[in-house]
């Protein structure tokens, strides 16, 4: 008999409960006890603490020279992985820059890629999403950082898409690339040449290649957040980032090609009339509870009055306090409402066919505090980057709703994000927002 990493999870969490110092692989199927509690050491760097025979490295940090000539820029957010070979992973980073007005010589002075980003764009303006001679003022984008994980040594840094805004998360296709979602619905207007509010396919390469920024359009133009993919069925989830923001559904004609476009749904609830799933003023939705699902048919899909989530409200869609992080693991695919719950303090919801649950809401900061970029584990449990205030940490979310901090950035109090697992699930990459710094963690994963 076969049984699903998620079913041995359940099972095995009842008998489990207050033997953390049994941290030894359990079965041949590799799954993980998580601790109860972790007691973090103080950093002496000043920067990450970390559990005990922990540590990090930093690979990359704002204004380093990349390989293209242009520099690091700032606002590192979400983040993919990508095998190369058995030795080398390319890291796809999300920058959320947004419109920088360049006026005269400033240009050369403000952007920020550096000096030699204008005879940058000179030479790759056709790959651009957004420029005219010579110039932009759109500078998100991503950047992509070949690594090899034998040697532990940075082999390549480059840009890998430009001419997009507000590039804030994404997430990796079955097919090895990255879709990297534009968190703003800028209009074209002065010297912004066009529209805003959509997302990127990226090709990862170990070179220094730029992908041509195509907007997939049919996903839908809004504040778009994170994408998962159902890899059974090919659909794609996407969150968005507002407080009365939707939970949508893409479907594409051709399974694996999205250029090819398709069809948006957003999330409604069978037994609610216009469900309002914040639990802002009255706890409604339960933690635990899972509750019937339909999906609503939206058009006009690149709302050009921004108005898409509003259209969909008025058909009967649930809304969420700013979907944010989103991650697809045995089945389920799990998302962040960054504000939910009656404090605010964040949500994280998980949908399985046609049914959805709530399965934590934060009573407490110092359980959970603004939750953002999310991943799950090798041993099961959810790992959150907080966005709040203070130093923010990464949380672990054990089956059984239990937390521990698993790390805290005590360099700044900039947000943690892009958190990623190595395909051999010995290193976790990070990003500290700002100033950009990507780190790998390593240590005794398997023990933990």
């Amino acid at each position: 008999m076969s049984i699903s990493r998620r079913d041995f999870i359940k099972n095995i969490s009842i008998v489990t409960i207050g033997l953390t110092s049994f941290s030894r692989l359990l079965s041949s199927t590799s799954i993980l006890l998580s601790p109860s509690s972790l007691n973090l050491i103080k950093d002496p760097k000043g920067v990450l603490n970390l559990p005990e025979e922990f540590s990090y490295s930093i690979l990359s940090k704002l204004n380093d020279k990349m390989d293209d000539g242009l520099n690091v820029p700032d606002k590192a957010d979400g983040m993919g992985c990508f095998k190369i070979d058995d030795d080398h992973v390319v890291l796809v980073r999300n920058h959320e820059i947004g419109h920088i007005p360049l006026l005269g010589n400033a240009f050369r002075l403000k952007n920020p890629y550096g000096k030699k980003m204008k005879r940058y764009i000179k030479k790759k303006s056709n790959y651009f999403y957004d420029s005219s001679l010579n110039k932009t003022e759109c500078f998100g984008g991503t950047t992509s950082l070949t690594y090899n994980i034998k040697t532990k040594k940075v082999i390549n840094q480059h840009l890998s898409l430009a001419g997009t805004l507000v590039n804030c998360s994404g997430g990796k296709t079955p097919w090895g690339t990255w879709i990297s979602c534009e968190e703003t619905v800028k209009s074209k207007e002065g010297k912004i040449l066009k529209n805003h509010g959509y997302n990127f396919e990226v090709f990862p390469s170990s070179k220094n290649k730029l992908t041509k920024a195509i907007p997939l359009k049919e996903m839908g133009r809004f504040r778009h957040e994170a994408v998962a993919f159902d890899l059974n069925k090919g659909y794609v989830y996407q969150t968005e980032d507002r407080e009365d923001g939707l939970f949508y559904r893409f479907i594409p004609k051709v399974k694996n090609n999205l250029k090819k476009g398709g069809k948006l749904q957003a999330l409604s609830l069978s037994d609610f009339r216009k469900p309002d799933c914040r639990n802002w003023k009255n706890e409604t939705f339960k933690v635990g509870k899972s509750y019937q699902c339909e999906w609503i048919d939206l058009n006009e899909v690149e709302s050009p009055q921004d108005d898409l989530r509003k259209r969909g409200r008025s058909k009967g869609c649930a809304i969420f306090a700013r979907g944010e992080g989103m991650w697809y693991a045995d089945d389920y695919v799990y998302f962040v409402a960054t504000t939910g719950g009656k404090n605010k303090y964040g949500q994280i919801w998980r949908y399985l066919n046609n049914k959805i649950e709530l399965f934590y809401e934060s009573k407490n900061k110092k359980t959970m505090y603004k939750p953002d970029n999310i991943t799950i584990a090798p041993w099961g449990d959810i790992i959150v980057c907080e966005d709040g205030r203070g130093h923010d940490r990464l949380i672990g979310i054990k089956p059984d709703g239990k937390t521990y901090v698993l790390a805290e950035n005590i360099l700044n109090t900039s947000e943690l994000a892009g958190i990623v697992f190595s395909p051999d699930e010995k290193i976790l990459f990070l990003n500290i927002y700002k100033p950009t710094m990507t780190l790998a963690i390593e240590g005794p994963w398997n023990q933990l």
